[in-house]
Order: structure tokens, then sequence, then C-alpha cells
């Protein structure tokens, strides 16, 4: 349970994520505004006991007075996940909001843990430069508009070697700064910053990747696994039953050593530049896939192309921090009904760099409902009932047709 600063002044709670840009807020936050700073960890996946232990023991050597660690990535999943689940989100048609959706949520856990410890005041590490400054403000500003926000590393334009001089001038730990690329971890997947995304053309070497590191190198034999969703929830794999987190924290490990879900995707920031970014979202992209063909055998066509119209512009509101906005429960309402018969099985294959659906069954299929089968033999209907209805289908057409070839009328401008 947090408590309140042992000198009785409010403390200044730093959203804490152990690189170089919060690991230097610390001292600098204490020495600056003479207050005591205490770390909160969101924890949206990807931090084992291995790297929480690690994060508190460097929080404190940096001079934090309590650090906390909070794990969000069950309401994560609820909140955010199992609505771009449902809606098949992906922006710019490859990326699955690896990193990004979980701004929210880490800064709606802020929020909370400052008013528990009796404090108006919050810090973020966020640059001027990237999409994250304006994700964790628009939540502050909706959530908590009382709390003050500060953010010195963007609003000074702090640069890492002056981070770097900073802590080693004090004697303080510094983390790994050395590696040339920018990682993110949660849930959902990992990103990759690196010089070779800071243009539009080529890609990260093998060895910068993550989790889908020497899947080509040192291909793995295929393999052949079942997922199942009950109301478009996934809810079991391979037989068993599993929690969400636990599922997708199974699907990662399963389908990354195939290179599954790696790509670099090049799209519009929320500040309005074109950015670049390497990603690895194993567990996103077969649950994407699974749950698009699942819903491909018990929607009509009309619900599928009517979510479409609505899933991406949810995708755009949650990259953009704006998931808090009342549109999203509309959206959500529309998704959650669409998939009161989205239940069923997908078997799929995994092969180096290929994710292929095998199959998907279930009780809802509309498939099955006809007594006709594809290309085969008619069902609910005749051969002269297909013959009316081929006449009306042509019917725009022929219009159209007729209309153009008719002879102008006297008084026209070619008569």
């Amino acid at each position: 349970m947090p408590t309140a600063s042992p000198t009785g002044e409010q403390p200044i709670v730093l959203a804490y994520s152990g690189g170089l840009d919060t690991s230097f807020l610390v001292p600098w936050l204490k020495e600056t505004y003479q207050r005591p700073v205490i770390t909160v960890t969101v924890d949206t996946g990807g931090i084992d006991a291995n790297a929480a232990r690690t994060l508190a023991e460097r929080a404190r050597a940096l001079g934090a007075v309590a650090h906390h660690q909070v794990d969000a990535r069950a309401d994560y999943f609820e909140q955010v996940l199992r609505f771009l689940i449902m809606g098949n989100v992906k922006r710019g048609q490859l990326y699955p909001l690896c990193v990004g959706a979980e701004r929210v949520m880490q800064a709606q856990t802020i929020a909370h843990m400052a008013r528990k410890l009796g404090t108006r005041m919050i810090a973020h590490g966020c640059t001027a430069a990237g999409n994250d400054q304006v994700r964790f403000e628009v939540a502050m500003r909706t959530l908590a508009p009382d709390l003050d926000v500060l953010a010195p590393v963007r609003d000074k334009a702090f640069k890492r070697p002056e981070e770097l001089a900073f802590l080693e001038s004090r004697g303080l730990p510094v983390p790994p700064y050395g590696a040339a690329y920018s990682i993110n971890r949660g849930l959902w997947g990992v990103t990759i910053g690196g010089k070779e995304t800071l243009t539009s053309y080529g890609t990260i070497p093998d060895d910068a990747w993550v989790l889908t590191r020497e899947a080509f190198t040192r291909p793995r034999a295929p393999e052949t696994h079942e997922l199942a969703f009950e109301r478009g929830r996934p809810v079991g794999l391979d037989g068993r039953t599993l929690t969400p987190v636990a599922l997708i924290e199974a699907l990662e490990s399963l389908a990354a050593p195939f290179g599954i879900g790696r790509g670099i995707h090049l799209g519009d920031t929320i500040i309005g530049t074109k950015g670049r970014v390497a990603f690895e979202a194993p567990a996103a992209e077969v649950l994407l896939t699974a749950h698009r063909e699942l819903e491909k055998l018990v929607l009509t066509g009309r619900q599928q192309r009517i979510k479409e119209l609505v899933a991406q512009p949810y995708g755009d509101l949650v990259h953009e921090g704006q998931l808090l906005d009342p549109v999203c429960r509309d959206i959500e309402a529309l998704l959650l009904s669409s998939q009161e018969r989205v239940s069923g099985t997908v078997r799929f294959a995994l092969r180096p760099g290929n994710l292929f659906i095998e199959g998907v069954e279930s009780p809802h299929s509309l498939m099955s409902a006809s007594k006709g089968v594809y290309g085969e033999a008619a069902g609910e209907w005749t051969a002269q009932d297909a013959l009316g209805f081929s006449k009306i289908v042509a019917l725009t057409g022929v219009f159209h047709r007729r209309a153009g070839n008719a002879p102008q009328q006297p008084g026209s401008a070619e008569a």
C-alpha cells in the first residue's frame, strides 16, 4: 500500500520506465523541487520478476523514497485489447498498436496512485518529438485536470548526453544506454527504433529483434495449434482454458520463434510528421488473424462491413490517446453487440515467417446453416430462382447502358 512522504511534503509521483529519461528525472526532480520522489511502474506486460527487481533497485539507488509496480495487464486487456481484437484493428493495415494503446492505462494508474498518496504533482519523461507526450497528457487532462503534470525532458529539451553527465557527476547508477536501439515492450508486442527507422528505407539487423531473433537463421519445424473464442474473447489454447493475459503470453512464446508478427510500420504521427518503427507482435498477429477468419464464418457480410467502418476510427482514437472520448464507448457497444455469435475454434499452422489458418468451426456457422453447397448444389432456391435473381441484379447495369446509348434530344448541345 502506498504511503505519503515521511517528511510530510507532497511527493512527486513519477511514471517510471527505468530508461535514461526517467532515471535522470528521479534525482533531477528531487533536487529541483526539493520534494521526495516516488516512482511508479505500470506493468502492461513484458516485465518479468527479474526486470521488476532491477527497476525497484535502480529507482531506490537513484533516490526515490519508494517504488511501486502496479500490475495492470488484466485491466489493459479488458479496457483496450479485447476491443482491438473484436475490431481486428491494425493501423495502416499492418501495425497492431503494440505499445501506444497502453499509455492511457498507464496515465490512469499514475493518476490513481497520486490521489492515494495525497499529492497533486506527477511527472513523466516524454520528449517533444513523439506520440507519448500527447497520449499521456490528453489522458491526464481528461481524468485528472486538478493534477499538475511535469514534463521536464520535453519542456527543458534535455539531451541524452546531458542526462548522462548529470547522473555520472553524482555517482548515480546509469541505466543501459549504449544500445543502438530504443525498445518498448508490452503485452501486445514490442516496438524497436534505431537509425534504420529514421528514414523510409532499410530494415534493422537480425540481432536487433527482441522476440523473433534467429527465427529465419535457425528455422523451426512447423507446428499446428488451436485457439478458442467465446463471444469474441480468446478463452483457450490447445484445449486449455486460460485467462486472456496468460493466453496472450503463451501465444507470444509459441509464435515468436517463427518470426510471426514482425514488421516495420510507416505512418502518420499524432503531431503530424511521418514516423517509422519496427515491431514484433506475435500474439496480436495470431489473435487478430484467427478472430477475423472466425468472424467470416458467423457474421453476415453487412455486419462485417459496418464493423470495418468503425473499427479503423476506433484504432485511430486509441493510437492518439483518445480512448476516454465518449465516442469510444459508442463504438465499443457496437463491437460487443457484433460478437454475440463469435464463438468457436480456429486451427492454425506456424511456419517460419508464415501464419496459416487451416480451418474454423462454430456452432453459429452460417456456412452450415445453408442447405446449398457453394459451386456444387442449390439449396433454398431453384434454378429458375437463380435465373430471375441474375436478371434483377443486372438491371442497374442494363439501365445505365441504355441511357448512354439513347439518342440526343432536340435542342441538346450536340443536336
